[in-house]
């Protein structure tokens, strides 16, 4: 036998537990912890879970102990996920009052008391919010905000004035895609919609990446869609963490073709919705916007129809109205011109019956006038003439060359032709001298300058 001394297990683990029942038996704490490690029992009702702590910057886990939460416990952990959305679960973070327990068989456990839903809900929009005020930060080229609104480049897109083809992305088990469906293709208006399906898991922020996926093959497809429709139906608050997601809402933010959600949420809005065109709150509302707004356009080609047709029997009839006006307007101008022209006529045809014979009988007058003249005339202009022909007669006589001999005067010819200048004639030449009546033949032998002033009168 070993005479060490000693005890048995029990009695130490007796000794932990009054030690422990000592310090914390009537303490109960609020501690931020991480559900790792999860089970239910639904046939007792409880909840089996390890409490842990993690290094935030490293991988290690700085504390761990077991927990579990029944009866009462059990009713608050039911009304959180009612609160909240969220299923109580692994790696969820949350804030639990704990009491401290040591049991000899079980070891040392935290008994969940209570669980704060404010906490979780505070966290969901505190890392919302961080997500905004990153958009804002990191994208000022095509994300602002104005009051409380966000001012993106997808929500300052213009609608087609018809939304017709349609690119969707949805999961395809989804209950609201197929109300989403079967609320266009069975339309009261008989609208026809071209819809193509891009089928994606909805449900998880880690669906992220192939959510956006699908968001790049829409714009890839290089198709002309009207509108771009993000739709899922209802869920708890973390099945719609995806739709918070930064990577994803950068690109619906920039997106080139009109957005609009259709996300099954009754409470607060997604960062989805406020980045693009337009939010609806389900599926089904999302398709009774796309087939209102065509509506709309509708209306206004029938009120534009309308007015138009309005327009047309009013400009008829105003024309109709001046076309009276004009033809009457005619008629008695018509009537009044040929009344003036028929009096007109009258006048001529008189004056025509009458003014020849005056006409005639004036003309016989001016011919008698003008004969009589005419012989006037013509004896005194012949009278004139014959004075003129006496005159140039009489000139003709005094200016003969004959008469002019006969007056003293003589011509004097050097070899028959008759010279005025004695610079023609030499000395010792012979002259003939013409007479009146005779010619002498004589010989110059001498010649000097003459007083030209003799004849001057």
């Amino acid at each position: 036998m070993s005479t060490i001394p000693s005890i048995k297990l029990s009695e130490l683990t007796r000794q932990i537990q009054m030690a422990i029942d000592g310090v914390f038996g009537q303490q109960t704490f609020w501690i931020i912890a991480d559900i790792t490690n999860y089970t239910y029992k639904p046939q007792s009702n409880y909840h089996y879970f390890e409490l842990v702590e993690k290094d935030k910057t490293a991988a290690r886990i700085l504390a761990k102990v077991a927990g579990r939460a029944w009866g009462n416990a059990s009713v608050n952990i039911a009304n959180f996920e009612k609160a909240t959305g969220q299923k109580f679960k692994n790696d969820i973070n949350v804030l639990v009052q704990v009491s401290v327990q040591y049991n000899p068989a079980f070891g040392l456990q935290l008994n969940l008391l209570d669980i704060d839903t404010n906490f979780t809900l505070g966290l969901f929009e505190q890392q919302r919010k961080e997500t905004l005020e990153r958009l804002l930060r990191d994208n000022p080229g095509f994300i602002q905000k104005d009051g409380d609104r966000y001012l993106t480049r997808n929500n300052s897109l213009i609608l087609s004035p018809v939304i017709q083809r349609i690119a969707v992305i949805s999961s395809d088990t989804s209950a609201g895609f197929q109300d989403f469906r079967h609320s266009l293709e069975h339309n009261p208006f008989g609208y026809k919609f071209d819809i193509d399906d891009y089928f994606a898991l909805v449900q998880g922020d880690g669906n992220a990446k192939q959510f956006l996926a699908r968001i790049i093959a829409v714009y890839e497809s290089k198709k002309p869609y009207d509108a771009l429709i993000i739709i899922r139906g209802g869920g708890s608050q973390t099945d719609f963490l995806l739709y918070d997601n930064y990577e994803l809402n950068r690109a619906i933010a920039k997106f080139p073709i009109p957005v609009i959600t259709g996300i099954g949420h009754q409470k607060n809005e997604t960062i989805a919705d406020l980045m693009a065109h337009t939010s609806t709150k389900t599926p089904t509302k999302a398709a009774e916007f796309i087939i209102s707004h065509n509506r709309n356009f509708e209306d206004r080609l029938t009120g534009i129809q309308k007015m138009i047709l309005i327009k047309t029997y009013q400009m008829i009839n105003h024309h109709k109205d001046r076309l009276v006006q004009l033809n009457q307007s005619t008629i008695n101008t018509s009537r009044n011109l040929l009344h003036g022209h028929h009096n007109r006529i009258l006048q001529l045809s008189g004056f025509i019956l009458t003014n020849p014979r005056i006409l005639i009988s004036n003309k016989r007058k001016d011919l008698s006038n003008l004969a009589q003249n005419m012989q006037s005339y013509s004896r005194m202009y012949f009278l004139n003439k014959a004075g003129n022909i006496a005159h140039f007669q009489s000139v003709m006589r005094i200016m003969s060359p004959q008469n002019i001999l006969n007056k003293g005067f003589a011509i004097l010819k050097v070899n028959g032709k008759i010279v005025s200048n004695a610079d023609q004639i030499g000395i010792g030449e012979e002259l003939t001298v013409r007479l009146a009546n005779s010619e002498i033949k004589t010989t110059v032998k001498s010649k000097s300058a003459y007083d030209e002033n003799e004849f001057n009168l």
